[in-house]
């Protein structure tokens, strides 16, 4: 007997393939760089702004623009194995990482991971 019980142990993203351990590793090390370079990079927009606080409402505009930065960046940077086609499909779309950085990943993530950022280059235009 089939029911909706008997199917809620499986993994629940069966039409994704599963990650190896030496994915896992290209993985993270591509994810973690990524991530360095675009907090490296905020870091070095945010002490350009601090710089140029004259008054007490740029004080505020450079707070809001962390605030805002990080919200991104926590959306952005999610290292769950469901989503990390769609991250590396982003990443990829915004040169923040290449096919270079993702080399040894299976042929099925890859093909996933360009064809997202493909998409989002075609809409974006």
């Amino acid at each position: 007997m089939s029911s909706a019980s008997a199917t809620s142990n499986r993994y629940p993203y069966q039409n994704q393939p599963p990650w190896s351990k030496s994915e896992k590793t290209i993985a993270r090390t591509a994810f973690d760089a990524a991530l360095k370079r675009e907090l490296h990079q905020v870091m070095q927009e945010a002490k350009q702004k601090a710089a140029q606080i004259q008054k007490p409402a740029d004080l505020w505009d450079l707070e809001h623009y962390l605030t805002e930065r990080r919200k991104e960046i926590d959306r952005k940077y999610d290292y769950r194995y469901s989503q990390l086609a769609h991250v590396f499909g982003r990443l990829m779309y915004e040169g923040r990482v290449s096919e270079k950085d993702l080399c040894g990943l299976g042929d099925d993530k890859l093909k996933s991971i360009r064809s997202l950022a493909d998409l989002l280059a075609k809409y974006a235009d």
